[in-house]
């Protein structure tokens, strides 16, 4: 099982914070660090520093780390145009040697689109604008020089785009389609992405979406194992119950709640969580930290965690 470190910014975390924990996961020999992309703080409080662009941020990253790997978790499809995305992920994978994934989704938060003065679509259609961006993305990195890429589509019109740049990874920057709907999202990660995503859903919902999934693969003819499965859960764990008491303050949640629906507890209670999520297919798990300042927390993680799953 992969396990990735996945944080969320807009809780409040500057560029260095959020640089911080990227180079301790490096250097700890975590497989990925990734972000979600968000602009506005969730459940009030104080906003400071405020919100830091993704794609600003990865690109930062990528210059500033040199091995792991880079992404977001996931993306909004309202936020970007799909032609200018294109460009600015491929220019990113290659500031970064080929190490950026780039996660997908139809947004969700009414509240941070009123703040930015970014519409707001009904949901249907923000499952259509999302299933054409990806439409786009693929075609755009599979485009052969000298030719042009054309795309007609209800929401999106693209002439004559040359295709370019490409990303450094062969074959483009590989795409997570994220989303724990039964139908659409596993209909679109069969057929357009590298991985498919369920955040913060219990193990069964897992299950559920991933066999939803493996029957979206045989519909298209894809082998499902081709798809990798991945999972996101709020991580929070302590050498003892008094480590766990005081981590679980410091980011306002109950211990108990935490170990009922996050990887949390002691080293072994979070060693058996993780073990029946690999059971149940889930090839990696981002690690939700929600205290970037606490990289003692990922120091515990690496040294006592991490070796008991391999």
């Amino acid at each position: 099982m992969r396990l990735r470190i996945f944080v969320e910014p807009q809780q409040g975390a500057s560029y260095d914070e959020q640089l911080a924990v990227a180079r301790e996961a490096e250097a700890l020999g975590f497989d990925a660090f990734f972000r979600s992309d968000h602009f506005l703080r969730f459940g009030g409080g104080d906003p400071r520093p405020g919100p830091t662009d993704t794609l600003v941020t990865l690109a930062g990253l990528a210059r500033d780390t040199t091995r792991i790997r880079l992404g977001t978790l996931v993306a909004s499809a309202t936020f970007r145009w799909p032609g200018v995305l294109a460009v600015a992920a491929a220019q990113v994978d290659a500031m970064s040697g080929g190490r950026l994934e780039l996660g997908l989704g139809t947004g969700w938060f009414e509240d941070e689109h009123r703040a930015l003065g970014v519409p707001f679509p009904s949901l249907g259609e923000r499952y259509e604008r999302l299933e054409e961006q990806l439409a786009i993305l693929t075609g755009l990195w599979a485009t052969p020089p000298r030719e042009r890429f054309e795309h007609r589509g209800r929401h999106y019109v693209l002439e004559g785009n040359p295709g370019l740049p490409k990303p450094a990874q062969e074959g483009g920057v590989p795409l997570i389609v994220g989303g724990s709907g039964l139908r659409r999202t596993p209909r679109l990660a069969a057929r357009y992405a590298a991985e498919h995503n369920t955040s913060f859903v219990s193990l069964d919902t897992f299950v559920a979406a991933r066999g939803a999934a493996d029957e979206a693969c045989r519909a298209l003819g894809r082998d499902p194992a081709s798809l990798r499965r991945s999972a996101a859960l709020t991580v929070c764990v302590g050498a003892d119950e008094a480590e766990l008491a005081r981590r679980a303050a410091a980011i306002g949640r109950d211990p108990d709640e935490l170990r009922a629906t996050g990887v949390a507890g002691t080293v072994p209670q979070a060693v058996a969580t993780l073990s029946r999520w690999a059971e149940a297919g889930a090839e990696a798990v981002y690690l939700q930290v929600l205290d970037l300042r606490d990289l003692d927390h990922l120091r515990l993680l690496a040294a006592e965690v991490a070796p008991r799953l391999r």
